[in-house]
């Protein structure tokens, strides 16, 4: 960089004026072009270390100030193929990338050079592609600690690898957003309840509180007894209604985008590419806290392989023993999560509720049931999405409801954005118009 700094005209002119100490009179550079004007602005918080300008950045946040190298423009396309197109990197959007880039690097219109580098990736092109129902409003859930509340989802199948795996079972932490992930062959209850232990409690403890969709092996008396057993409770969302758990759901996304654009030709090594993607989502800054998950959990950044290579500047504040230091960047971080994770929740909440509406059905009304999935020997080009009536039994909450289609029929459990109001003839529990 230090090459690159001294062929870059603008920088050279700023690292030679830095270093002589005397910053200019505007009028001696008001001509110049304007990336030098705007490091002129810059001028007291810049330094040169090696032959390569840094920028001390200062932000409201645990940590208060750290320096930053000032990226040449010939370093550009490197350090963000590294920071974006790399296994560690992710291939993850514009704000991540971004986020990456700041922890580093210093760039005058660095949102523009990423949105720029994000667009032009054909790996990431490969891979994007191009009567109003009832929406409930949207119900948040906060938790306060780390590893207090678990979600769990099981991804899959996918082309058996190499090692025998087919699935892969995820956790993450509601509050700290740390996720974990691992191959397995299948999805037996026993290998589900084995990969809580080992993945989770072995390395977290106990959390209180594990949510899960109604799959089988999930409902099943071995997974149930086994937090039982560890004291931990079980919740569940409701069929068809994946929103109601959207941070898995995300979670989900993001690790199929990552490992369709790194796999190989015949698709069986993904599982070798998972322990990467975990670095890559540990360390990258999760919009909700504000935080990397690495930052949230071990209260520092993980390191990567661009810090190996180039290194952060020090930032030369004075530093507290370890622990005392550790214990207080926990705090300090933890708190100002929980402040993030409260308004991004607040505002996601507002923007949902502003596009839906809730409609609130009574025991004993009739109703229609959205159930769009596809039965063996039925074409779906072909099917109804929409079957009933249902009657409505009980009004579990505002948002779940358990139907029956006969009297005497099996109950179902349901969201309240899988039904609609039946109009047509009354239809008596035996079935009979």
């Amino acid at each position: 960089m230090a090459r690159a700094t001294e062929q870059d005209p603008e920088l050279r002119k700023v690292k030679n004026l830095v270093e002589s100490g005397a910053r200019p009179q505007w009028e001696l550079i008001s001509a110049e072009p304007r990336q030098l004007k705007r490091f002129w602005g810059l001028f007291e918080s810049l330094s040169v270390d090696r032959g390569v300008l840094v920028y001390r950045w200062e932000e409201g946040r645990p940590g208060n100030s750290w320096r930053l190298w000032v990226l040449p423009t010939a370093c550009i396309e490197e350090v963000l193929e590294e920071l974006h197109s790399s296994p560690s990197g992710g291939h993850f959007g514009i704000a991540r990338t971004l986020d990456r880039l700041k922890e580093w690097f210093y760039l005058i219109n660095g949102r523009a050079a990423v949105e720029g580098f994000c667009d032009r990736c054909d790996v990431c092109a490969a891979r994007k592609g191009p009567g109003r129902r009832i929406k409930a409003p949207m119900w948040t859930m906060i938790s306060g600690e780390p590893f207090e509340r678990l979600a769990t989802d099981i991804l899959g199948p996918l082309p058996v690898t190499a090692r025998g795996n087919r699935y892969v079972i995820l956790f993450v932490d509601y509050f700290t957003k740390w996720p974990e992930a691992a191959a397995i062959p299948d999805q037996s209850a026993q290998t589900v309840a084995e990969a809580l232990i080992e993945q989770v409690v072995s390395r977290f403890g106990v959390p209180r509180e594990v949510h899960s969709d109604q799959g089988r092996n999930y409902e099943s008396e071995v997974f149930k007894r086994t937090l039982e057993i560890l004291g931990a409770d079980k919740t569940r969302t409701t069929p068809l209604h994946p929103q109601s758990d959207g941070m898995l759901e995300r979670l989900n996304r993001t690790m199929l985008y990552y490992l369709a654009k790194l796999v190989d030709d015949n698709q069986t090594n993904w599982d070798s590419l998972l322990p990467l993607f975990l670095l890559a989502y540990r360390s990258a800054v999760h919009k909700a806290t504000g935080y990397s998950p690495a930052q949230m959990v071990l209260g520092r950044d993980v390191r990567l392989p661009l810090d190996l290579r180039c290194g952060r500047p020090p930032n030369g504040d004075p530093e507290l023993p370890y622990v005392e230091g550790l214990r207080q960047r926990m705090c300090d971080i933890h708190q100002q999560g929980r402040r993030n994770l409260v308004a991004s929740a607040g505002m996601a909440k507002d923007y949902y509720d502003r596009q839906h509406r809730l409609l609130t059905f009574l025991e004993g009304q009739d109703v229609w049931l959205y159930n769009p999935q596809r039965k063996k020997g039925r074409s779906p080009k072909l099917q109804s999405d929409w079957e009933g009536p249902y009657q409505v039994s009980q009004r579990i909450n505002d948002v779940v409801y358990r139907i029956r289609k006969e009297s005497r029929g099996r109950p179902r459990i349901v969201h309240v954005n899988r039904l609609a109001p039946y109009k047509g003839p009354e239809v008596d529990r035996d079935g009979q118009t």
